[in-house]
């Protein structure tokens, strides 16, 4: 009987944070636009803003929040999934406009063999994108723009154009509103004496 109400104490546990994850997770997609709920950005606090969390935080010890987190991640149920559905991350696109000795500019994209490695180039990008460092963002980028100059033997300069597809909320969706992209950051490399671009 003991360890029956252990393994029922033990779900409930589980269930709990189940529940507060997902409650967590609908709350900020509500708050941000992301339904199509209409409710006001500011209706709905993220939980960093909410009153109090930086004294419960500040009062919870560094382990407690170690294990909590460790737990989260094992069960398979932490933030980023809000445990019933991945993201969809965004969509972000690199294209390449290679320039050549005559003058002519020719467009590419980066080119991949295979259905994974289109699913990693996409998790690369996305990596990309999200990054708030700007050498970090270069350096990929100068790597990708690398492997796509190899078709592109005759090229001398590369510009490398870095956006984000912005997709309209459901309610801009339902007005008629079309996808769009916006420009993050635009990399200028030449071909150096070691054909390398630099």
């Amino acid at each position: 009987m003991r360890r029956k109400n252990v393994y029922l104490a033990w779900l409930a546990f589980h269930l709990f944070f189940i529940a507060a994850i997902c409650a967590w997770q609908l709350s900020w997609l509500i708050a941000n636009g992301l339904t199509v709920i209409p409710f006001p950005s500011s209706g709905i606090a993220s939980p960093a803003e909410k009153p109090g969390s930086t004294a419960v935080k500040q009062t919870r010890s560094h382990r407690a929040k170690q294990l909590l987190a460790g737990y989260l991640h094992c069960a398979g149920i932490e933030g980023a999934y809000g445990f019933f559905a991945p993201n969809v991350p965004e969509n972000y696109k690199l294209a390449f406009e290679f320039h050549n000795r005559d003058g002519s500019v020719e467009d590419d994209l980066p080119s991949v063999d295979s259905r994974a490695a289109e699913l990693r180039l996409g998790s690369l990008l996305d990596a990309i994108g999200r990054s708030d460092s700007e050498r970090y963002r270069r350096i990929l980028i100068r790597m990708l723009t690398s492997a796509a100059w190899e078709n592109h033997p005759e090229a001398l300069s590369v510009r490398a154009v870095f956006g984000k597809l912005k997709l309209p909320s459901p309610l801009e969706f339902e007005r008629g509103v079309a996808p769009s992209y916006e420009f993050i950051a635009a990399y200028d490399f030449e071909r150096s004496a070691d054909s390398k671009p630099k």
